[in-house]
Formats: structure tokens, C-alpha cells, sequence
């Protein structure tokens, strides 16, 4: 199967004839030539044979072959002595896939956010907080210290109720066409110290539309987390769960159990410049005990708050 979008061209072992037909345009090395000189500006076909000092009759050939392929584009303009052919790249890339199209490999992309690197912090409500890896952040039970520059650097950020907005850059579109998408992270529930049980109930939504709930058990601690610093104190949070979210065009599934009905085309990821992640406690939930979300240098995990996402080029 394959596809031309933009200044892509990917193509499979099922298009034969248009594989066949760009690997002619491009065996030559007077039409690589035709490429070189035209990869920045546009030329016509009279200046093509004039630079590469060869007859007017092979530079329109190769022009011809390498327009049949989709290689390059043609116009026609009026200029002084009658009509000029003008001569352009069509491509920046051709992708050849030589594996069967059952064999094909997924492909995917994985984007890691810094926990404090969120774009909106909502309705934040005491206990609030954030530390890095040496120190806390701000004043404790301040929201407005959720907005302070040093917030990059957040290793731990704990909230009793809210959200926390993400904003990862998304794939272009034109080209792709998004198949799943996970998202992964550490966390528990929130209370004074640390306490167990002590339910919270977490939620997590992408552009909008809520994934789905865990109800996290307790506020970890009781032991040191293994990457937790040093300086944290033993009687507080220590670790979290590593939980991994994942929306494709099934359903909605939290550690691989389903969690939900909204599936991948509900999230309406074209139109975004951006996919939206927040991961927070809504205060109309049954358990709001409240959340803490670690980075890759607190808790048991070394990984910030992860993207996945899986995808396929778009055939015409």
C-alpha cells in the first residue's frame, strides 16, 4: 500500500508498480543529477540542460520520468520566449517498507514529561505541595506555588483534590494516523505522613475524555522508597504504583483490565496541536484522597510521567 502525503512517500511491498517506477526514476544518475540540482530552488528545463551541460532532449526525458514517479512536480509559466517548464522537488522523504505487510512492525514513539512540566494546575486544594530532588518548592498548602518556574524540577508533587494538565506535542497528522496511545506514571493517594488504607480515586483524561478511575489503596510509606532522597523524611510518602493507561480502538484499559468504552477515534486527536493528559481527583469523586505523583528520582520507579504512541502512515 502507498502513501504520499506532504513531502512523505511510504510505500509496501503491495504497491509494486509505483515501487518498480520510483526505483527506475531514481536508477539513473543523470535524474539524481536532475534531484541535486533542483533540491532548493526550481529550474526549468532549459536551465537543467544548460547547468548540467547535457541535450535538451535527455534533461526533458528525465524530467518526464521523475515527474511519473511523483519525484518532482512540473509548472508550466509564461516567460520571454514562450512557455518554461518549471521543475521542483515533490519529496523530502521515500520510505520503502520490504516486509511483507503482515510482518510490519508497529511503530510507535515515546514522549517523557518532567511531573512538573504540567501546562494548567485546576482547582488544586490543601494538602498541596511540590519538592525536587533536594528541596521543597514554594510554600507548603500554596497553590500558587504550583506556578513557580522552579517547578520544572518537581520530583514529588502531592494534591488532595484537582488536576494537573500535560500538553505533549502530537504526531503530524497528514502523515499519521494514531492507533493507540499509553500513558504511565507513579502514583498513590495523598493524606498527612503517610497512611494505609486511605483510598483515593485517580482519574485520567486525554483531550477531555476520562479514560477511566483507580482507586489507589493507601498513601505509601512505612519503608524508604528506592530512589527517594535522602533528605525526605521517613515519616512522609516514600512510593507509589506504577499504573499504565492505554486507549486504542477497543476500548479504554488501565494495567491491561478494561476500564472503559472510549476508544481512540473518540479522542478526536486530528484537529489537536497538542494531546492533552491530566491526571488529577475530582471533587464529585467517591474516594477524594487526594494524589501523589512522583518523578524519576522519587518513589520505586526511575521515570517521569511517560507517552506512548503507536501509529501507521496513512494510506491514500
Amino acid at each position: 500500500m502507498s502513501d504520499i502525503k506532504g513531502k512523505l512517500a511510504s510505500i509496501t511491498l503491495d504497491d509494486a508498480e509505483m515501487l518498480a517506477e520510483i526505483c527506475h526514476a531514481l536508477s539513473s544518475p543523470v535524474r539524481i543529477d536532475v534531484l541535486r540540482l533542483i533540491a532548493k530552488k526550481s529550474k526549468s528545463v532549459g536551465e537543467i540542460a544548460q547547468e548540467l551541460d547535457i541535450p535538451m532532449s535527455t534533461a526533458a526525458l528525465a524530467v518526464q520520468v521523475l515527474k511519473k514517479a511523483g519525484v518532482i512536480t512540473t509548472e508550466n509559466q509564461p516567460g520571454m520566449r514562450g512557455t518554461l517548464k518549471l521543475c521542483s522537488r515533490r519529496l523530502d522523504r521515500i520510505v520503502v517498507n520490504l516486509a511483507p505487510p503482515d510482518d510490519v512492525p508497529e511503530q510507535s514513539v515515546t514522549f517523557s514529561m518532567p511531573i512538573g512540566g504540567f501546562s494548567m494546575a485546576e482547582g488544586i486544594q490543601p494538602t498541596c505541595g511540590l519538592a525536587s530532588a533536594n528541596s521543597f518548592i514554594g510554600l507548603m498548602d500554596v497553590p500558587a506555588s504550583f506556578y513557580l518556574p522552579d517547578r520544572f524540577s518537581a520530583q514529588l508533587i502531592w494534591l488532595q483534590q484537582g488536576f494537573l494538565e500535560y500538553r505533549f506535542s502530537a504526531i503530524d497528522p497528514n502523515f499519521t494516523e494514531i492507533d493507540w496511545l499509553e500513558i504511565s506514571f507513579e502514583a498513590c493517594s495523598e493524606a498527612p505522613m503517610y497512611r494505609d488504607p486511605w483510598k483515593s480515586d485517580i482519574v485520567v483524561e486525554v483531550n477531555g475524555k476520562r479514560l477511566g478511575m483507580w482507586t489507589s489503596p493507601c498513601d505509601c510509606g512505612g519503608r524508604r522508597g528506592i530512589l527517594t532522597p535522602a533528605w525526605w523524611s521517613d515519616t512522609s510518602t516514600q512510593f507509589g504504583f506504577l499504573k499504565t493507561w492505554r486507549v486504542d480502538r477497543t476500548g479504554s484499559y488501565l494495567d491491561n483490565q478494561r476500564v472503559g468504552d472510549v476508544n481512540i477515534s473518540d479522542l478526536a486527536l486530528d484537529p489537536y496541536r497538542y494531546i492533552s493528559v491530566r491526571i488529577g481527583v475530582p471533587s464529585d469523586a467517591e474516594n477524594v484522597g487526594g494524589l501523589n505523583l512522583f518523578g524519576d528520582k522519587f518513589g520505586d520507579y526511575p521515570q517521569a510521567l511517560q507517552l506512548r504512541v503507536g501509529y501507521h502512515f496513512r494510506a491514500e
